[in-house]
């Protein structure tokens, strides 16, 4: 069942507010901030963000780590940013990382699988990350063609076509629903509902 806006905002401030992750989900996800401070703050990020995957995708297949501070020198980014960063890529990682539990000097990596991230991308509706340039050298147009339609089918329900007993059969029998497939222990039709 989907979850509801307030509840994955729930789940993203659930975190011990003492860890580095927490302390960024309580600044980027603060329900009392001052909108105009927030959306700023999300603004620098995602330039930011995207920076960092300018650069990751060059050479997707070097798998970076180091520890949290190394990788924010690294990047030229806060601590902050990087744990926002981690926080982001960590579901699109081959080896997760231990998010709620780092600190600074925690070894991380930023070892990704390309087609989950690219879906990702497609799935946090962030068309400033899955239309980079780089990403024509990782996939054809094809291939991101099909990632992306398959990463947005995978969020679409199809309800099945409800079928009533007078109507035709949809097998084909030239019989009425009722006498062919919707009789009592008859099988369901695919894609069709009673």
């Amino acid at each position: 069942m989907a979850q509801t806006p307030e509840e994955l905002l729930e789940e993203e401030t659930d975190v011990d507010p003492n860890t580095l992750l927490g302390q960024w989900r309580s600044k980027a996800y603060d329900k009392n901030a001052d909108k105009k401070v927030l959306q700023k703050l999300w603004q620098d990020y995602f330039e930011v963000e995207k920076g960092i995957y300018e650069i990751l995708l060059q050479n997707p297949d070097e798998v970076v780590s180091g520890t949290v501070i190394g990788l924010a020198d690294r990047f030229h980014v806060s601590i902050e940013v990087m744990v926002g960063f981690l926080d982001g890529i960590n579901d699109s990682l081959i080896n997760k990382n231990p998010i709620e539990t780092m600190d600074e000097d925690t070894v991380v990596n930023l070892g990704f699988d390309k087609q989950l991230l690219y879906k990702n991308m497609v799935d946090a509706r962030a068309d400033w990350l899955y239309n980079l340039p780089e990403w024509d050298n990782i996939f054809s147009k094809e291939e991101r063609r099909r990632l992306y339609l398959e990463q947005k089918k995978s969020g679409t329900v199809i309800k099945p076509k409800k079928i009533y007993p007078n109507d035709p059969c949809p097998c084909g029998s030239g019989k009425k629903y009722k006498n062919c497939h919707g009789r009592p222990g008859m099988p369901p039709l695919e894609g069709y509902t009673r």
